[in-house]
């Protein structure tokens, strides 16, 4: 990977200010105690169209979307970003069961695709630098 630069970390800090947003604090505690659906159904029950859930899950996922896009184009440094946002995996962990089913729903292929691949790319990273490290994560937070 290539060396993090001062515009990473700028464009991180930047991130973490958009984290403290009120709003976006409220919608990523509700979604990290409450969001673990297993199909559409689920997310129907927990996040009907119009509710304020539905608005949370839509602002965290496509938050970590937003920002995982900008490891995917190359703007932001890869190593840098898993080091500070393991809240993306959560995100990316909860989404993985209902993600087919939502892009059926929506028609859109690509939702979510840079939060998943990075994720992936985070998921691996974090498999070579400790073996078993993404697996007991995923048994602590529920995935």
């Amino acid at each position: 990977m290539n060396q993090a630069t001062y515009d990473d970390a700028n464009l991180l800090l930047r991130l973490y200010d958009i984290r403290r947003e009120e709003k976006m604090r409220e919608a990523r505690s509700w979604f990290v105690a409450n969001f673990k659906p297993k199909s559409m159904a689920d997310i129907h029950q927990l996040c009907p169209p119009g509710s304020e859930n539905n608005a949370r899950m839509r602002m965290v996922s496509t938050y970590w979307d937003m920002a995982a896009s900008f490891v995917a184009s190359g703007v932001l440094n890869p190593e840098l970003f898993f080091a500070n946002n393991r809240e993306m995996l959560v995100v990316a962990i909860r989404m993985r069961p209902v993600l087919s089913e939502i892009r059926a729903a929506y028609q859109d292929p690509t939702f979510l695709q840079n939060l998943e691949t990075v994720a992936q790319q985070y998921s691996d990273y974090l498999n070579k630098v400790s073996p078993g490290t993404v697996d007991a994560f995923v048994a602590r937070i529920g995935g």
